[in-house]
């Protein structure tokens, strides 16, 4: 089952939900974590700001592996996406297995526009591998992943570093409901020349500050060029992308077309159907663990 908008109506509110929507989330704290968490460690700094990362060590034997989280939903990388992360289990899993994950937050939307906040995941990507020897873990056998937003900018990193020879080449990539293209969302082109909220909310996403009224033509090209899934090609490491059939957010139609994408450059691909799944869903931990099988796999 393909779950596709019907009318570009549809289409629109759920990308302008995408952009502006920004759920809060409560994580439950417990006092037998498997992990250790270590709090706002600067990874770089842009323009006088800080960007910020977690660091969760393994309270077990760790294996020497690391997994790079972007934390980022809505394109807001606040604590609350740390949260939400928590509430998904995903460090509990992953360190539970022996992994080392930096969740980095690369920056919100309002500080930071969507090619910006890729060149941050790209720094927070160099900063793990210049300090995989102080977190003893493998910086040629890292594992990206995101969620979202965050598996938007996860697939951008990867595509962009096509080169096996990129010093932000990872091994495997996982990412949970990430748009992937701009140019057709949910099977329609949403016009973003207008002054309505959503076309402002895209305009902010793609475009440098101050060219919010650049030509449409131009504004293709923008999109274009964050859209994973019109950049792929051969070479580029394993991916695992997990979508749900009931996602009226991010349509299920962005995950088909970055896998198609994949399997037509021959780059290897699993792609997961939740069935009846939305944006998230209550068991979503369960995927998690079949994300963690996926990248063990890949990793060890």
């Amino acid at each position: 089952m393909v779950c596709v908008p019907r009318s570009r109506g549809v289409a629109a509110v759920a990308l302008f939900a995408l952009l502006l929507c920004v759920p809060a989330v409560r994580a439950e704290e417990t006092a037998d974590l498997p992990y250790h968490q270590q709090k706002n460690v600067v990874y770089a700094e842009v323009h006088g700001v800080g960007l910020l990362l977690d660091i969760f060590t393994p309270r077990s034997q760790p294996n020497g592996l690391a997994i790079v989280d972007v934390a980022s939903g809505a394109y807001h990388s606040d604590r609350g996406k740390i949260r939400d992360h928590k509430r998904a289990r995903m460090f509990d899993i992953f360190c539970s297995r022996g992994y080392t994950v930096f969740a980095i937050r690369p920056g919100s939307i309002a500080k930071f526009n969507g090619p910006e906040m890729l060149e941050n995941v790209n720094r927070g990507i160099i900063w793990v591998k210049e300090h995989a020897r102080e977190y003893q873990v493998d910086p040629d056998r890292l594992a990206l992943l995101g969620a979202s937003a965050g598996g938007h900018l996860a697939c951008m990193a990867a595509v962009s570093a096509a080169d096996a020879k990129a010093k932000t080449r990872v091994k495997a990539v996982a990412v949970f409901f990430p748009p992937t293209d701009l140019m057709n969302y949910g099977g329609f082109k949403i016009d973003i020349s207008g002054d309505d909220q959503l076309a402002q909310s895209i305009r902010r996403l793609i475009t440098p500050k101050g060219s919010e009224t650049i030509d449409a033509d131009r504004l293709d090209e923008l999109r274009t060029a964050f859209s994973p899934a019109r950049l792929v090609k051969p070479g580029l490491p394993p991916f695992l992308i997990i979508h749900g059939t009931a996602d009226f957010m991010v349509p299920i139609q962005q995950s088909r077309v970055m896998v198609a994408a994949l399997q037509k450059a021959e780059v290897p691909v699993k792609f997961i159907i939740k069935e009846g799944g939305g944006h998230p869903w209550p068991t979503i931990h369960e995927e998690v663990e079949l994300m963690a099988d996926w990248i063990d796999g890949q990793l060890k």
